[in-house]
């Protein structure tokens, strides 16, 4: 559920992985290249990358750095609605591949907060997990402060949208309709539209569609799944109805961005 390591200490840096967890990168001396699905992005001295749960990953090009690689469940840290509002505020840790290298300007606070939960880990004093939960606020806190700093945009996302997003992510085989969401959610479809809208611009459908073309390109690269069986865990009855809807949201079969993509 949670867990902490140097960058030089953590095994099979190089390689890539999938993971049910976040993963946050702090590199507080020289930098490195990592790849996030289909994207690189390089961390340098005192900054951060997020990276949301079961996004692909994996070190490219190690120069020297230095820093911790934090990982956590949504169940160990999101207690409550604010604390699933924190995790994904400003974008932190975004189901959009909008993952981006910030720039940390308390970064001595930022790696004090980091050494300390490093310590109540390996010595675990009383209450230490309500300690590391904490300390993880602030650093998010911290990190969003930074990101406002700089001239972003405030983005509060509200927490019925990111359950949303979570019960697609962890529903995917099932199919299930926007309506059906909504009664799992004990809300109206007309709420969880509104609430699409608001947060992307689109409609509940839309983004369903969306992390369902994410997922899909996830399982033709990193678990290398033939078209059919990427189909099946899709909760697509029929793969070449899949590989349409495949082809109409990216512009090439699954075929084509397997042997292109995988890994």
């Amino acid at each position: 559920m949670l867990s902490l390591k140097t960058i030089k200490g953590y095994k099979d840096i190089n390689r890539p992985k999938r993971l049910m967890k976040y993963v946050l990168i702090w590199c507080s001396s020289g930098q490195a290249t990592i790849v996030v699905d289909e994207k690189e992005l390089t961390v340098k001295q005192n900054s951060v990358l997020t990276i949301t749960s079961g996004q692909i990953h994996y070190f490219k090009d190690i120069r020297d750095a230095q820093g911790y690689i934090l990982e956590f469940t949504l169940d160990f840290f999101c207690k409550n609605d604010s604390d699933i509002e924190l995790i994904f505020q400003n974008g932190l840790f975004c189901h959009f591949a909008m993952n981006e290298v910030i720039p940390v300007r308390n970064h001595t606070f930022l790696d004090g907060q980091l050494r300390t939960i490093e310590k109540e880990l390996a010595e675990e004093p009383y209450q230490y997990l309500i300690s590391v939960h904490s300390r993880i606020e602030l650093i998010l806190v911290e990190i969003n402060r930074s990101k406002i700093l700089r001239g972003d945009e405030i983005w509060k996302p509200d927490a019925l949208f990111l359950k949303f997003l979570e019960l697609v992510r962890s529903n995917f085989e099932h199919n299930h309709s926007v309506s059906r969401y909504a009664e799992l959610l004990h809300t109206t479809e007309t709420r969880l539209n509104e609430q699409a809208k608001s947060h992307t611009g689109k409609t509940a459908q839309k983004v369903i569609y969306g992390l369902i073309i994410s997922e899909a390109k996830r399982l033709l690269t990193y678990e290398k799944l033939i078209v059919k069986e990427v189909a099946h865990k899709l909760g697509f009855s029929d793969p070449f109805y899949f590989s349409n809807f495949f082809k109409k949201y990216t512009g090439q079969s699954p075929k084509s961005y397997q042997s292109r993509y995988a890994l």
